[in-house]
C-alpha cells in the first residue's frame, strides 16, 4: 500500500471541502479548484481531516494512483489556503524584465525582446531582476516558471541566464591558454 496515499490531509481553518462523485471541490479564502479522483479511491471527510482509500489493493494501477491521487488533493489543498510561489533570478548584464498588462517582456541579451504571455491563473511581480510567479495552481506557476526559464537558462562559464532563486549553477573552468 502507497506509503503517502495513506497520510490523512489536515484541512486549515477556513477551507470547506465538497465530495462528489469522482471528484472533489476545495474552497479557501485564495479561490476554489477542483481535484479529479480516479475509479476505485474514495475520499472521507471525518472533521477537518480528509482520508483516502484505495478499493482494491490487489490492482497494481490503481494502487499505484493512490499516492498521486492523495498528493494531487493536497496540493489543491495548500493552493487554495497558502497559494504556491516561484521566484526566478536574472543574472546577466542588461538583463530587465517588465509586465506589460498580461504578458512579460524580457531582455535576455538577443536582439529581439523576448514577450511571454503569462497563463491564466498566475501573477507576475517584477522587482529589479528578480521576477516572482504566484498563484494557486502548482502546475500552473511551475510551467510558468520553466517556460521563462527555458528561454536563456544559466551557462556554466559566466552564469548568465534565467535561473531558480535556489538553484546553483556548477561553474566551469574556462579553457587555459
Amino acid at each position: 500500500m502507497s506509503r503517502i496515499g495513506k497520510q490523512p490531509i489536515t484541512l486549515p481553518s477556513g477551507v470547506e471541502v465538497k465530495l462528489a462523485s469522482g471528484s472533489v471541490t476545495v474552497k479557501g479564502s485564495k479561490g476554489e479548484m477542483t481535484s479529479p479522483l480516479f475509479p476505485g479511491i474514495t475520499v472521507e471527510q471525518e472533521g477537518n481531516v480528509l482520508q483516502l482509500s484505495c478499493a482494491d489493493l490487489g490492482n497494481k494501477v490503481l494502487k499505484s494512483k493512490f499516492g498521486l491521487a492523495r498528493a494531487l488533493l493536497a496540493n489543491v489543498v495548500t493552493g487554495v489556503s497558502k497559494g504556491f510561489e516561484k521566484v526566478l533570478d536574472l543574472r546577466g548584464v542588461g538583463y530587465r524584465a517588465q509586465v506589460q498588462g498580461n504578458s512579460l517582456n524580457l531582455s535576455l541579451g538577443f536582439s529581439h525582446p523576448v514577450i511571454y504571455q503569462v497563463p491564466e491563473g498566475v501573477e507576475v511581480k517584477v522587482e529589479q531582476s528578480k521576477i516572482t510567479l504566484s498563484g494557486i495552481d502548482k502546475q500552473k506557476v511551475g510551467q510558468a516558471a520553466a517556460e521563462i526559464r527555458a528561454f536563456r537558462p544559466p551557462e556554466p562559464y559566466k552564469g548568465k541566464g534565467v535561473r531558480y532563486i535556489d538553484e546553483r549553477v556548477m561553474m566551469k573552468e574556462g579553457k587555459k591558454a
